[in-house]
């Protein structure tokens, strides 16, 4: 069997821990820019829920989903 150099060996560890350093730092740059835009269309929906909420509340819709009750208009016979 033939010896590894150890300056070679080293170089190598060297490579590998740049590429892996590399890498995790492009992860937590990707998980950053996933959790901004969750927290961004968690605001968008949390203000579409209000405008909705307030478009009902205009109409005069109950939150459950109902409309008001119309009086019955009596039919004459």
């Amino acid at each position: 069997m033939a010896e590894t150099d150890p300056k070679s060996v080293q170089e190598f560890t060297n490579v590998v821990q740049t590429l892996l350093q590399q890498m995790q730092d492009q992860f937590q740059s990707m998980s950053d820019q996933i959790i901004g835009r969750i927290d961004e269309m968690s605001t968008r929906i949390d203000d579409l829920e209000k405008n909705i909420a307030d478009l009902m509340t205009q109409a005069g819709v109950e939150e459950n989903g109902s409309t008001p009750e119309k009086p019955k208009e009596s039919q004459g016979t």
